[in-house]
């Protein structure tokens, strides 16, 4: 996910200001590890992240707004967007359902233009965040990795734990 944060004005800034001078050589990123127990079926997880609704709910914790547009199946484009349209697009590299899903991130989208070529994106890309689903008697666990250059990793730390706690509620509602 692009580091963003929960104002979308913010988000903006950073997604421009991220463009305009690289990911600060992703290539040395750093892989960050995260982990949610959801009392939830695996199908429930899997639906409820990646549906449009879902999705819009869990990632305002890290930018209010954030939605994507594409889809989800293997070797497809995706957008992943704050509300002014900026973020990142990405490709879906694996999709295993229920169990694995991996996001190849390949550029950055500013002012409605993706970004392959530049030398702010071939700094960093490709960058990938993965997804593990492990169900065990209907109770998942969703473990997380994530490829993020070191000057994000704080808030990162501090933002992913607020993001699977959001999908996590979502899950465990009775719908």
């Amino acid at each position: 996910m692009l580091p963003v944060v929960a104002d979308s004005n913010v988000c903006t800034s950073l997604v421009k200001r991220l463009s305009s001078r690289g990911w600060h050589q992703m290539r040395n990123v750093k892989q960050l590890n995260f982990s949610v127990v959801i009392n939830a079926p695996v199908q429930t997880v899997w639906q409820r992240m990646l549906s449009d609704v879902g999705y819009r709910n869990w990632t305002s914790a890290f930018c209010e707004g954030s939605y994507f547009k594409g889809s989800w199946q293997q070797g497809e484009t995706i957008r992943f967007l704050s509300p002014s349209g900026n973020g990142m697009v990405a490709t879906i590299a694996v999709n295993e359902p229920l169990e694995f899903i991996s996001i190849k991130h390949l550029g950055f989208i500013v002012g409605g233009k993706d970004d392959f070529s530049s030398d702010n994106v071939t700094s960093w890309a490709p960058a990938f965040e993965n997804y593990y689903f492990h169900d065990t008697d209907g109770v998942t666990e969703l473990r997380v990795e994530q490829d993020i250059a070191p000057e994000y990793e704080q808030y990162m730390q501090d933002t992913w734990p607020l993001a699977l706690q959001k999908l996590k509620a979502l899950c465990e509602r009775n719908e």
